[in-house]
């Protein structure tokens, strides 16, 4: 063994199972940006149910399990800090300390799936045996999809960095319109725990790994190739509007005017059906936007039979206000009111006051609007509107189907810089093209403005941070996708099945070692 390999091997057997899961976790956001890293998450959860596997007691295996998400969110969600110091105004040692809370929770989610495997199974030995199989393919997909199902609604829901999101460019996505992201997360676990049995165990267990790789990705492979939904309509002609309005400016009220500007000479470059602007592209309640502005706006668009959907803060009669979209054009006028608001940034938790007040967040506490709204019939098309991270709520976005015919998302990720959460959003969006079947059209103030086919493809992006028109030709689709008529209550109770008969088969088990010991 040379010198170089010796001491690689001494290093790795001075690590510690948290250290490396800590690694494995840091590592694997790599897989949900731009680059079609899916493989990169799979080995690191296979290496994650390795060290489960190892781990002597529950207690071990949380701790493993919270070094994992530790890795995988401070590193992922890197970005709270960003939005919190940067933008939010909110001084740094309290930014990095509610940074470090934050992600700790989030943390915890991977602790309880290794505590609670851990407690289901019996401890591993040296020769995999089939119930360590079962617990590898089955009850730690289970538990783990659990895990982020819960994630994606306590304290309103966080599902960003779920495992899912990361096979958008593999085989896997192919279950997308089938069982929606959290299907995709349950599989891509399985697939991950196979591979760890394939390589520990031996006989039966080692036969049925196999089997599971090559059943979930030749089925994942040979569903892709299904269009779930049909063409709606003429294809249309779209232009999505990236003003790239620095965010420390956006709400000046001396930069109001050349943000008015802005979107005006965007407007007016293009000769699309539809036109749509970012989240609150005007920073101002839309009964105090000048009309003379808005009709020179949407004149042009509205003379061609089309419609312009715009950003803009509403203001109702009960002086509460919502951060919406707003149509003008051709179509009689209609509006969208985002119903998922975003603690801290668009609405202040209780007990919580003392934090938003330091913070600079214009309009702080916006209403929420209605969950049961419909699509917005503009430019012959039905268009289900969701507003910044509202995408990421796979079951909420299924609300506006099979009526609508197009998703069109408009952000402001200019709260978070130039860091990861941008290409985060972007897969975010491109899975819910794959669960639904339809266009995803993404208008952003900084980027990432995109075009997203049906099938999770981006057909076309403008750089970010820079001002620019994103123009293309999309075609309306109709039909629903399994995964549009069902939303995520089959593989919940797939999961809940697994578990509930793990945990038949652990007391059975121990009632067997009691009488046995009782007997002897």
């Amino acid at each position: 063994m040379t010198a170089a390999a010796s001491g690689a091997v001494r290093l790795a057997a001075a690590c510690t199972p948290g250290a490396v899961a800590m690694a494995l976790g840091a590592v694997s956001v790599a897989g949900f940006g731009d680059w079609p890293l899916w493989l990169l998450p799979l080995a690191a959860f296979a290496a994650l149910a390795w060290l489960w596997l190892r781990a002597p007691t529950p207690r071990a295996a949380a701790a493993v399990g919270f070094a994992f998400g530790a890795g995988l969110f401070f590193v992922g969600a890197s970005w709270v800090y960003v939005s919190l110091h940067d933008f939010g105004g909110l001084p740094a040692p309290l930014a990095g300390l509610a940074t470090i809370v934050f992600c700790s929770i989030l943390a915890a989610y991977p602790a309880a799936a290794g505590w609670a495997q851990a407690k289901l199974s019996a401890p591993a030995r040296a020769q995999l045996a089939a119930p360590a199989a079962m617990r590898l393919m089955l009850v730690i997909p289970a538990l783990w999809t659990l895990a982020e199902w819960l994630r994606s609604w306590i304290f309103t829901g966080f599902p960003w960095l779920s495992i899912g999101y990361s096979q958008l460019d593999g085989p896997l996505a192919g279950f997308a319109p089938v069982g929606g992201m959290f299907a995709v997360s349950f599989l891509a676990t399985a697939v991950a725990g196979a591979l760890v049995a394939l390589l520990v165990a031996r006989g039966a267990p080692r036969i049925a790994a196999i089997a599971v790789i090559g059943a979930i990705a030749g089925g994942g492979w040979g569903l892709r190739a299904i269009d779930w939904t049909a063409p709606y309509g003429e294809p249309l002609d779209i232009a999505l509007l990236q003003g790239n309005i620095p965010q420390a400016l956006k709400f000046v009220p001396g930069r109001y005017q050349a943000t008015l500007e802005t979107y005006a000479r965007l407007a007016g470059s293009t000769t699309a059906r539809l036109v749509v602007l970012p989240e609150t592209a005007i920073p101002r309640f839309l009964d105090d936007v000048d009309p003379a502005y808005l009709e020179a706006l949407t004149a042009p668009v509205a003379a061609r039979g089309g419609d312009m959907l715009i950003g803009v803060p509403l203001l109702d009669r009960t002086r509460r206000y919502y951060n919406a979209v707003v149509s003008f054009g051709a179509s009689p006028r209609q509006a969208y009111a985002k119903s998922h608001l975003v603690p801290f940034g668009e609405f202040v938790p209780t007990g919580f006051g003392w934090l938003v007040a330091m913070m600079r967040i214009p309009l702080g506490e916006f209403a929420r609007g209605a969950a049961d709204q419909q699509p917005l019939a503009v430019a012959g098309e039905r268009v289900a509107v969701n507003i910044c991270y509202e995408d990421a709520f796979g079951e909420e976005i299924i609300r506006q189907l099979p009526a609508a015919t197009l998703l069109a998302n408009v952000s402001n990720v200019a709260w978070f810089g130039n860091s990861l959460a941008p290409a985060q959003h972007l897969r975010i969006s491109r899975m819910r093209a794959v669960e639904t079947g339809r266009f995803m059209l993404r208008a952003t103030n900084t980027g990432v403005t995109a075009i997203v086919a049906p099938d999770g493809s981006v057909a076309g992006r403008l750089p970010s941070f820079s001002e620019g028109v994103l123009e293309g030709r999309v075609q309306g689709r109709t039909g629903a996708t399994p995964y549009v008529t069902t939303g995520n209550a089959p593989i919940l109770l797939a999961c809940l099945a697994v578990l509930a008969a793990a945990a038949a088969r652990t007391r059975a088990k121990r009632r067997r070692d009691t009488d046995l010991g009782a007997g002897g």
